[in-house]
């Protein structure tokens, strides 16, 4: 056991270090492996400690949800400060800033949206990140739009879906990454620039 296992550590250093500790499960042997005993146990902490940190797997699961999240939305917010001011060039920018997304969400992540399928607590709270980034996106895209602002949510709304079917067959093989960041530019555009 390391130092960090051994000794007392404040609540949140734990909290992370937890966390930490279950990726490395979920890279090396998937989220199948991934209970909170088994957490404890490789984290050199009592199983209560785990459960009073994340309740339940699920619990667990969300919480390693948010954390790929709040990386996404750091890089995000990085590309927003420094949008163009023409149309073309932003969605170009938007465009390859999602698919980035998709990169360095890391292998984790398909593992951990995948185990959180038809849990509850986490259908709410994947819908509520999928409304956070239509917000964002719909402020980014706002001023290079004339569309009301009810017509401008739902094409963002949009713009989501198709990025993450775009992302999907990129990260397949069956897309290169330029043709997806180019095919995504150019619906945000059309999209924004539609009157209908």
């Amino acid at each position: 056991m390391s130092e960090t296992t051994t000794r007392r550590l404040p609540k949140a250093e734990r909290r992370e270090q937890l966390l930490d500790t279950a990726f490395a499960i979920v890279r090396e042997q998937g989220s199948d492996a991934l209970t909170l005993a088994y957490l404890a146990e490789r984290a050199g902490v009592s199983k209560p400690i785990a459960y009073e940190h994340f309740q339940t797997r699920s619990g667990l699961l969300i919480a390693l949800y948010r954390r790929i999240d709040e990386r996404q939305v750091a890089a995000l917010e990085l590309s927003f400060e420094r949008l163009p001011r023409r149309l073309a060039d932003a969605a170009r920018v938007l465009a390859e800033a999602y698919l980035r997304c998709y990169t360095t969400a890391g292998p984790e992540y398909p593992a951990i949206a995948a185990a959180l399928k038809g849990d509850e607590a986490m259908e709410r709270e994947h819908q509520r990140l999928i409304d956070d980034y239509v917000a964002r996106y719909r402020e980014a895209l706002a001023p290079y739009s004339s569309l009301s602002a009810q017509e401008l949510h739902l094409r963002c709304v949009g713009i989501i879906g198709a990025g993450d079917a775009i992302a999907q067959e990129w990260q397949r093989g069956r897309v290169d990454e330029a043709t997806a960041a180019a095919t995504l530019a150019s619906l945000i555009q059309r999209w924004l620039s539609a009157k209908a």
